[in-house]
């Protein structure tokens, strides 16, 4: 922390000044297009939820209530009561450099690669028995170990994609807002690394900075730690895994608390030294970018041209199939990105056809707000990143892991998300006070239409940034440590031309690199600009300018995120009931308390509305939250038809209204009508797939049920004809002629009689026919039926049909 030390408070004078010239001669890329929220989870929290947890103090397995906050530190409690009663967490997780693992298979990899004298004999049962077969495990390389199991396959992927997002959020840790603070950390561990012999990437490199510290120093710690601890250690191989572990950890946390409090003590002093570093800085501006000009020409002359033949020689050949490598897996995930979005609004558009109340715009904008940090509806942009590959970097250019740029490639995504969400939500809220919802649709499309181009041309300007510091990061340590050698003995004589008074922001080894990093920046420009040309990546060319294209947009930049509910309906009742709660407990719940009691909830738990909770399900549902769509076939379909029924109970009513209308006297038939309303539902999801507008829909499937309809009762009407005409007959007319007749079936029905014999009864009975059809001679009764006339000879009266 001493070496540290020194080096912090060079790099921290150094960055003052670059921030201030920056500050002063401006410059930079170009501007953003898409608007930036600054809170973007307040009131938030990002997942809850019961699962069985490992207890190392008392090795079994307690069913308990993990709680996922806006900071992403995963609280966990006894129980879901526990928390609702804001009692104290049982212990706090944070995520900073852990790895999640899925079964037992790959965790047992790593921790026999712990202990690298101690191996694990063939068929040997490990030290943890999983309470089921779908396990959740967080590893750290130095830090405790946290095991989870839950009783689904479903669960583990929701919870696993949950934990992913807690470690890509946390690793990032340092915020590029900070710009003194974040360059000057940067800088002073990664000189640091150089002066012990570590170049390139560094996996660890995540988390606040007392964890960076702390993993600085287990690096070279832990080594020798091991050889020291390791013979000593006696029993069986769990045993000795376990004991390892539990020292690994307690060595960690000590040297955790004292990097955070030698560091803090080390950041004050620096921030109490600024003004007068600022007023230096001010003062004698001009002076020192003349001094440091004349430096750096100097230092050109020595070191150019060797990184020139060192360029030409080990980095030009790679560069255009390492930039390929990243851009591939990158560009599409950034695409799906924007398809995710795409679709998000494109079910909002359809939903609002049938109803276009702000009620209802709410409903979807709060689902969609929160769309860049639910981490299932992302899961698919994320993974197309994770194949991310960057062989044989690791020998050549000294690359520890993809990690590194697979994260960061993810957390750029997010951002772009969140970004494109922010703008839509202000545009669509700045047009609904202007407007209204009359014509929602359209004004739904032109945001739509207007955030989507602001968000091409931002995700081609953050990825072709990514790229350019992505092989930096790849190229620049392997070209100091290859010309460090033989360029470190010539830089001290440089020191000697500085003046004193600016020798605390002119350092020759931050020149030394500069040079290496300019010399290798034109290649790696030229790289870039020549894949922006190419279609299949998706890339604005640096000719396209949209900046202040528009201005009016960026006046929405300093608003706050809407509540869409509280602003439109649809929170009263959540609000009224935590009201309610306080008012029954005034003095013992906080300001704090209430908060979180209204705090709603990212993702949300998969539950079936007709099947119950079992009591020892290991995912328990939290209430009050939205569904989400990473549902199996078959509960999909199931939840789509139960969504149709919803939205058919009026279009249903108006298809029998119209039916009814055309046939007043026709009985009902409830089994008739429940099928066409089946017909309209299957009709309708087949449609919902193809994507048809639903207005055309509606219309085309009310006019196509009507006619079903007809057709049906038609049909049904004739029997019900042919069954009266008989009743009439036999109750009003003395019917003469034979008895009923059996059938050659064997079943016993009465066959209509010719009125005509009545009148001609030496005429012969028509025969009957077995095949199910009238004989000729009965065409014409049931033509005049069909009419509604029955002839009765009998009284000589015309009886109309009833």
């Amino acid at each position: 922390m001493g070496e540290f030390g020194r080096l912090y408070e060079q790099q921290y004078a150094v960055a003052l000044f670059n921030s201030i010239r920056l500050d002063i001669e401006g410059g930079g890329g170009p501007q953003p297009q898409l608007l930036h929220r600054k809170i973007p989870l307040e009131n938030k929290s990002i997942f809850s939820g019961s699962l069985f947890h490992y207890l190392e103090e008392n090795k079994k397995w307690r069913n308990h209530f993990l709680f996922v906050p806006d900071s992403y530190n995963i609280s966990y409690y006894e129980s879901k009561v526990s928390h609702d009663r804001q009692l104290h967490p049982k212990g706090t997780i944070n995520c900073a450099g852990y790895k999640v693992l899925t079964s037992m298979e790959q965790y047992l990899d790593l921790i026999g690669n712990s202990l690298p004298s101690v191996k694990a004999k063939v068929g040997s049962t490990p030290f943890l028995k999983c309470a089921s077969q779908f396990p959740l495990i967080l590893w750290h390389p130095y830090a405790r170990h946290y095991y989870f199991c839950v009783t689904t396959e479903k669960e583990q992927e929701k919870w696993h994609a949950v934990l992913q997002d807690c470690v890509r959020h946390t690793n990032d840790g340092l915020t590029e807002e900070d710009k003194v603070q974040t360059p000057a950390f940067t800088d002073a561990v990664r000189l640091y690394r150089q002066a012990h012999g570590h170049y390139g990437s560094w996996e660890m490199m995540c988390g606040s900075p007392s964890q960076i510290l702390s993993n600085l120093v287990m690096e070279g710690l832990l080594p020798e730690l091991r050889d020291l601890i390791s013979p000593r250690l006696k029993g069986k191989l769990h045993e000795r895994q376990r004991n390892w572990m539990l020292i690994s950890d307690a060595v960690y946390s000590l040297v955790e608390e004292q990097c955070q409090s030698q560091y803090e003590a080390l950041f004050q002093k620096c921030e109490g030294a600024r003004s007068s570093l600022d007023a230096s800085i001010r003062t004698d501006m001009d002076q020192i970018i003349t001094s440091k000009e004349h430096i750096t020409n100097k230092i050109k002359a020595v070191v150019l041209p060797k990184a020139e033949k060192l360029l030409k020689v080990s980095i030009q050949p790679y560069i255009s199939s390492i930039l390929d490598a990243l851009m591939e897996p990158t560009s599409r995930g950034f695409s799906e990105v924007r398809e995710v979005f795409f679709r998000e609004l494109v079910d909002m558009s359809k939903n609002t056809l049938n109803d276009s109340s702000k009620e209802t715009i709410a409903q979807h904008m709060e689902k969609i707000s929160m769309l860049a940090f639910h981490p299932v509806k992302m899961l698919s942009c994320y993974e197309k990143v994770e194949h991310l590959s960057l062989e044989g970097l690791q020998q050549r250019f000294d690359v520890s892991s993809p990690s590194v740029f697979i994260q960061r490639a993810q957390i750029l995504m997010r951002e772009q998300m969140d970004d494109a969400v922010y703008t839509f939500e202000q545009i669509l809220h700045q047009s609904l006070e202007s407007q209204g919802t009359e014509e929602l649709c359209k004004t739904i499309q032109r945001c739509q239409d207007r955030v989507i181009k602001k968000f091409d041309y931002d995700s081609s300007t953050v990825r072709k940034r990514f790229f350019r510091e992505a092989l930096l990061q790849i190229f620049i340590p392997y070209m100091l440590k290859q010309l460090s050698p033989s360029c470190a003995s010539e830089l001290p004589r440089f020191q000697e031309l500085i003046f004193e008074d600016f020798s605390r922001f002119i350092l020759v080894e931050n020149i030394f690199e500069e040079v290496v990093l300019h010399s290798a920046m034109k290649d790696i420009m030229m790289a870039v600009k020549e894949a922006a040309v190419q279609r299949r990546h998706n890339l604005f060319r640096d000719s396209i300018v949209l900046s202040n294209s528009d201005p009016s947009l960026h006046l929405l930049g300093e608003n706050p995120s809407i509540d869409w509910a509280k602003e439109h309906g649809g929170a009263k009742e959540e609000v009224d009931g935590a009201g309610e709660d306080t008012e029954g407990h005034p003095e013992s719940e906080s300001a704090e308390t209430q908060k979180k009691r209204r705090m709603k909830q990212v993702v949300s738990m998969i539950q079936d509305e007709d099947s119950q909770v079992m009591s020892m399900e290991s995912c328990m549902a939290v209430p009050n939250n939205d569904d989400i769509p990473e549902k199996d076939e078959e509960a999909a379909e199931k939840d789509e038809d139960e969504d149709v029924d919803g939205e058919e109970s009026s279009n249903g009513k108006a298809s029998l209204e119209l039916s009814e209308s055309t046939s007043p006297t026709t009985p009902e038939n409830p089994a008739l009508m429940n099928g066409s309303v089946k017909n309209e539902d299957e009709a309708k999801v087949e449609e919902r797939e193809k994507e048809i507008p639903l207005t055309v829909e509606i219309a085309t499937e009310i006019d196509s049920a009507v006619e079903e309809n007809n057709k049906e009762k038609d049909r049904q009407l004739v029997l019900e004809e042919q069954q009266l005409t008989h009743q009439v007959v036999q109750e009003e007319v003395p019917v003469t002629g034979s008895p009923p007749k059996e059938m050659s079936s064997g079943t016993t029905d009465t066959v209509p009689e010719n009125p005509a014999a009545a009148v001609k009864a030496d005429s012969p009975t028509p025969p009957h026919d077995d095949s199910g059809f009238q004989s000729p001679t009965s065409g014409g009764v049931q033509a005049e039926e069909k009419a509604g006339v029955v002839p009765c000879t009998g009284s000589g009266t015309v009886v109309p049909f009833l």
